[in-house]
């Protein structure tokens, strides 16, 4: 048994004092699990855009001193009461959201929205006792996303948790526990494209270039990108994208375009940017009698999706989706499994790699636009 267990861990962590100021490598303690929690030894990180959103506190409350991170790799260090089906030792991957397995959401076929560990961005505290399990010098410091993995050791709970197969290298796999695997759940198992198909994806970051790897899995024929900035064409053929449209090359609205370039609208459409007017494009763009849309990135509070009502009617359907529909515990090992198998490359998405002593540099190339993701190595 490890000698670390029942006790609390002091460790490094990356910590967020206020809003858009660099992360302060700091020691924390980390106590240990309670029930229904684990406790992880984070061994590989990355930085995904939600990190950096709420970080700049930018219309949320604002919510500090925070450990964020969410998207990562690591090994189970303890298990607190009541967890059976994990074990120390065990290869997770922790998940922003979570399966409870028994609430009706997670009782059914059609749902991956847990009603107990559905994404929280205002809950910076453990759910068994509304307590932050890390502090310094007593004072705490608040959870992200019931995740916090720019720390060396986190505390998660066990809903949030999917256990893998051990042979699969961290260091690649831990970007499937966010953006990649939402990106390619939303073209595997919401649009559902058909071999042959023509499918449109809208942003041509990570999300929607992992959408555009799901259409290339499900054998799309015709992939077109869609994006405003041109310096991500020659990236997205990587992923199978076929063709690229920039809407400001053109004096008509995007949709437009793509119907008169598809002889009458594609058969699928992804949007991956979270503006509203793409949003609507993405529905507007898709071929009527059997056209699917499908909307992933998160829009502003305040926006509202307009379009007219015969779109609908004329049998073009609108659907939504939360992390690629993906089951946390029950389906994530299966997508780390079709990396296994070679049927996924997770490689393409890596463009950095840093020490974790380095983690700022990790926030100025996302806030650069430069590269998809960039692993932060823990130990050195």
């Amino acid at each position: 048994m490890s000698s670390t267990v029942g006790k609390v861990i002091r460790c490094k962590a990356a910590v967020a004092w206020e809003a858009a100021k660099p992360l302060s490598i700091e020691e924390v303690e980390v106590a240990p699990p309670q029930a229904n929690e684990v406790r992880l030894r984070i061994l590989f990180t990355s930085l995904c855009h939600t990190d950096v959103y709420f970080w700049e506190a930018k219309g949320q409350t604002p919510l500090f001193p925070r450990i964020f991170g969410h998207e990562a790799g690591g090994i189970v260090e303890s298990v607190g009461p009541g967890v059976t089906d994990l074990q120390p030792g065990d290869h997770v991957l922790p998940v922003f959201t979570g399966e409870c397995g028994d609430c009706r959401h997670c009782k059914s076929e059609e749902s991956n929205m847990c009603d107990l560990l559905r994404i929280n961005t205002d809950r910076g505290v453990m759910l068994t006792d509304g307590k932050s399990r890390f502090s310094i010098n007593g004072k705490p410091i608040y959870h992200f996303v019931g995740g916090s993995t720019f720390s060396e050791y986190t505390v998660c709970h066990i809903g949030s948790v999917a256990k893998i197969n051990p042979a699969a290298p961290l260091d690649k796999v831990c970007i499937l526990s966010c953006g990649i695997s939402t990106g390619l759940g939303a073209a595997l198992n919401v649009a559902k494209p058909k071999k042959g198909h023509t499918v449109a994806v809208f942003g041509l970051g990570a999300v929607g270039l992992a959408a555009a790897e799901g259409a290339r899995l499900s054998g799309a024929s015709r992939i077109i990108g869609v994006d405003l900035n041109p310096s991500r064409f020659n990236e997205a053929k990587k992923f199978g994208v076929t063709e690229l449209v920039n809407p400001k090359d053109h004096d008509k609205p995007v949709q437009q375009v793509i119907i008169e370039m598809t002889d009458g609208g594609v058969d699928r459409s992804i949007e991956c940017t979270g503006n509203v007017q793409a949003m609507i494009s993405a529905f507007e763009c898709v071929h009527d009698g059997w056209g699917v849309a499908v909307l992933v990135g998160v829009p502003g509070k305040d926006d509202e999706f307009k379009t007219h009502p015969m779109n609908l009617l004329n049998e073009r359907t609108l659907k939504g989706t939360f992390f690629g529909n993906y089951k946390p515990r029950t389906d994530l090992p299966g997508v780390v499994e079709k990396y296994m198998n070679k049927e996924l490359e997770v490689e393409k998405f890596i463009t950095h790699s840093i020490p974790f002593s380095e983690i700022n540099k990790a926030f100025d190339y996302m806030l650069k636009g430069e590269g998809l993701r960039c692993i932060i190595r823990m130990e050195g």
